[in-house]
């Protein structure tokens, strides 16, 4: 058998018809190379799934550990810094904006999808300069950490909770280089979704907090 023939029957496969273009993997290919084809969406929604619960694990035992400090003597009290319902409505802003930015890219609008990333980030980093403004309001009425039990727990939970959220800014700012670099389309935006997912997490859990520590 010649060259040329071996090198037609290989082309052909084992079902001895040639393969009408090239073989392409992962969604909308005809191959199953798992490693040619990346993570799935699924793998990444469980892996976020898993990750948000290890969060609210943590919280649920700050929040155990406050509910049960609340009822020995010493407790006092903490006024809630007003610019606390500003950088509530910002983070409550922010997560509309994310959702505007997943649907604008869900219906071909990658501008809309680059807008709206772009409000989110910059939103979620004025929540961040909030609460350091009010860290340093308590600061300047002789209000630490070490003052009482709440303003210890105050400091705890709103620190921990602006650390995460420092996380997910850092994972946004990724989110965006792909935006603007093209790499998210109708058919191609899972890491989106997958984000929004932690995002709107982050805002749930402030709610939560904010509840907490002035009205539980």
């Amino acid at each position: 058998m010649t060259t040329q023939a071996l090198r037609t029957r290989s082309d052909r496969g084992a079902s001895g018809l040639r393969p009408s273009g090239p073989v392409t993997y992962g969604p909308g290919g005809r191959g199953t190379d798992p490693a040619a084809s990346g993570p799935t969406v699924s793998t990444a929604v469980i892996g976020m799934a898993a990750a948000l619960v290890a969060v609210t694990m943590l919280f649920l035992a700050f929040t155990t550990a406050y509910l049960a400090r609340r009822q020995e003597p010493g407790w006092g009290a903490v006024m809630m810094p007003p610019i606390l319902w500003l950088t509530t409505a910002l983070l409550l802003a922010s997560s509309g904006t994310l959702e505007w930015a997943r649907r604008r890219i869900a219906a071909g609008d990658i501008r809309g999808l680059e807008r709206g990333l772009a409000a989110t980030a910059w939103l979620g980093g004025a929540f961040l300069l909030g609460q350091i403004g009010a860290w340093w309001s308590l600061a300047a009425q002789g209000v630490y950490i070490s003052s009482n039990p709440h303003s210890g727990f105050f400091y705890l939970l709103t620190g921990a909770h602006a650390a995460h959220l420092l996380g997910g800014l850092a994972a946004l700012g990724v989110v965006v280089w792909k935006a603007y670099a093209g790499r998210y389309g109708v058919a191609s935006h899972a890491g989106v979704g997958v984000f929004a997912l932690y995002w709107h997490f982050m805002d749930l859990l402030w709610l939560y907090l904010f509840a907490l520590l002035f009205w539980a």
